[in-house]
């Protein structure tokens, strides 16, 4: 077998909600990497922005927009980038929301809007993407799970229960499509400072209970995920598939810091 290591030199990387934070810090390593990139998502703006960025570190890449709500449009991207590359390698699934409420105050459009985002959206873009991946043999999808896959985060318990769901249909998505050559793996961020969530972070009680938690006694930087998006999109990857890397400064190995 040849060894290509970590290089992603001659493929295509689709990444949904690629404008922005962890997506946008994990499209910029895989053109980094060699990876042409189409960074995708609802806004026109921030996808040509997001293009511009690509195209200056010498990558082809794509102008078009994507919303996870709505299948057609999915297919549309695909479409796209196949017509302009010829086959789609990679797919990152980064779009998401959330909203912090107490459950009892929860109501069900609020359930809804966001599994439909975090959870359904996932496996819209599984199946659009995987269904091309499947057909030629070949694939490496990524989703993005989280912290609360595996502990509870107070009072966003929606959140919580979609990024778990993620967590448990990347599995389920790897042992179907393992024998199609396409290996699907998913990375739980742990807390990484954003221009969404900076203020939290470091004015409320909350944001200190997230550093007194983390052993490396900071906050990630979402370019710090990078590495290991490139690791599962390589062919050092090639025999890892249902798996969800953790990066987390040491979090969820945090029983008593001191």
């Amino acid at each position: 077998m040849s060894y290509k290591g970590l290089d992603l030199s001659g493929r295509v990387a689709v990444c949904i909600g690629g404008t922005s934070g962890i997506g946008r810090a994990i499209a910029h390593g895989f053109a980094d990497a060699g990876a042409d990139v189409v960074c995708t998502s609802r806004r026109q703006e921030q996808v040509d922005a997001a293009a511009e960025e690509i195209e200056a570190k010498g990558r082809r890449t794509l102008r078009i927009t994507s919303d996870v709500s709505d299948k057609g449009s999915l297919e549309s991207l695909l479409a796209a980038c196949v017509a302009e590359f010829g086959n789609v390698d990679i797919l990152l699934n980064s779009a998401g929301r959330t909203k912090r409420t107490p459950s009892l105050d929860l109501d069900e459009q609020e359930w809804n809007d966001i599994m439909e985002t975090n959870l359904t959206g996932t496996l819209r873009a599984c199946q659009v993407f995987g269904r091309h991946m499947v057909d030629r043999g070949y694939g490496r999808i990524i989703n993005i799970a989280s912290l609360s896959s595996f502990v509870a985060l107070y009072e966003v318990a929606a959140y919580a229960a979609s990024k778990a769901a993620v967590a448990s249909l990347t599995k389920s998505l790897a042992i179907e499509w393992a024998k199609h050559g396409v290996n699907v793996n998913a990375i739980a961020p742990g807390v990484f400072k954003t221009a969404l969530n900076t203020k939290l972070l470091e004015e409320t009680p909350r944001g200190a209970e997230f550093l007194t938690r983390t052993p490396m006694g900071r906050f990630g930087q979402v370019e710090e995920l990078a590495g290991a998006a490139i690791f599962l999109a390589s062919q050092s990857a090639s025999f890892v598939t249902g798996e969800v890397i953790v990066v987390d400064g040491g979090f969820l190995a945090s029983g008593v810091n001191q």
